[in-house]
């Protein structure tokens, strides 16, 4: 016979509620909080079912909207990111400890107390105006989805594509969301002048792991309609598949390439799961509770790729990792993107040498 648990006293911890369409499990505090906050037990026995939990919009004001970077990782040198948080709640999500720069939560808080960049086209503008400004392509969703579901009212990267096409930018976009769909006659203008890419990130085709693992993005099959309408439009699409999660989704990388490829992509890439700050404790918690069997057989093959560790930070592994496990997935990468014809040949480069900045005044008449 179980033993009854034992009481609980208003100072014992207790674990956060689930929320449809979230995927953090907890809120906890950034490691940059003097305080930490805890759930808890108030004394009152209430079993009603909670509201669900609504996103909240905040202006940042921005004073500047390219962000450069130096890591040899990844293949753009600047991007810019309209929206601080994201909806889509991607458990896996690396961005998720930049929440805490701004004092929120890298959980839940991440992905419903979101920050929008009003200004962010006015700002691009003066930005590619600057007569120092040296044209290199520009990524838009290095950090959060530009596409994600408040974009769609919001439309900010939409008028961040207009300051790119009149500028002669060229732009790189990284997005999971079929709302790219909605800019399809820009950025077909863009890419018949070789101004515009796009990479969709095809994380699984199983429906039911999307609801758990990524609960607000596109389902597989919408992003490859995505991809399909996109390159009947004439634009360069790849696909990312990313994160590779040691048994949960690694053993669908060779039909997620297939499926790729047969719709229309023309290039792929791979990322291993990556742990970084809270990430690790939020993405355990994760899987004790929609996987306790195999929990820990995956963070012992996490471990096993990242030479003992649950992340590598380091410049030349953190994308790929290292060891048996990893050496494997990049093998059979490898052969399946080279049957599928997305090892990248005939990938076009982006064209730099249109961009046209701020028209220079007309020079004053010297007087004498």
């Amino acid at each position: 016979m179980k033993e009854p648990s034992p009481p609980l006293y208003p100072d014992d911890q207790i674990a956060e509620p689930q929320h449809n369409g979230r995927g953090a499990l907890s809120n906890a505090s950034s490691r940059y909080d003097d305080e930490k906050r805890i759930r808890t037990n108030d004394g009152w026995d209430i079993e009603d079912e909670l509201p669900p939990l609504r996103t909240t919009l905040t202006k940042d004001a921005t004073r500047t909207i390219i962000a450069r970077n130096s890591s040899p990782d990844v293949p753009f040198s600047q991007s810019v990111n309209p929206y601080r948080g994201c909806e889509h709640g991607c458990i896996y999500c690396y961005a998720r400890p930049s929440h805490a720069y701004i004092d929120l939560s890298p959980g839940l808080d991440f992905e419903r107390r979101l920050r929008f960049k009003a200004n962010a086209a006015e700002v691009l503008e003066r930005e590619l105006g600057n007569p120092r400004y040296v044209c290199e392509p520009i990524t838009l969703g290095a950090n959060t989805d530009p596409y994600q579901p408040v974009e769609a009212g919001l439309g900010i990267t939409r008028r961040l594509l207009e300051v790119c096409e009149r500028h002669g930018q060229p732009v790189s976009i990284i997005t999971k969301s079929a709302l790219v769909l909605r800019d399809t006659d820009l950025l077909a203008r863009m890419a018949a002048r070789g101004l515009c890419q796009v990479m969709l990130s095809v994380t699984t085709l199983d429906d039911a792991l999307k609801r758990r693992l990524e609960p607000r993005t596109a389902s597989g099959a919408a992003r490859l309609r995505a991809v399909r309408a996109l390159a009947d439009a004439g634009v360069p699409v790849g696909v990312l598949v990313a994160p590779v999660i040691p048994m949960i989704n690694d053993a669908e990388l060779e039909a997620i390439l297939a499926a790729s490829a047969d719709a229309g992509a023309r290039k792929a890439a791979w990322i291993l799961l990556r742990l970084p700050w809270e990430v690790r404790e939020l993405f355990r918690e994760w899987l004790q509770c929609h996987y306790p069997e195999r929990a820990g057989h995956v963070m012992s093959l996490i471990r096993q790729s990242r030479e003992g560790r649950e992340n590598d930070p380091r410049f030349g592994s953190r994308m790929r990792g290292s060891g048996p496990y990893a050496d494997l997935i990049a093998r059979r990468f490898t052969v399946a993107a080279r049957c599928c014809g997305l090892a990248g040949e005939g990938w076009p480069a982006l064209d730099c040498t249109q961009f046209t900045g701020a028209p220079r005044p007309a020079r004053q008449l010297q007087l004498w």
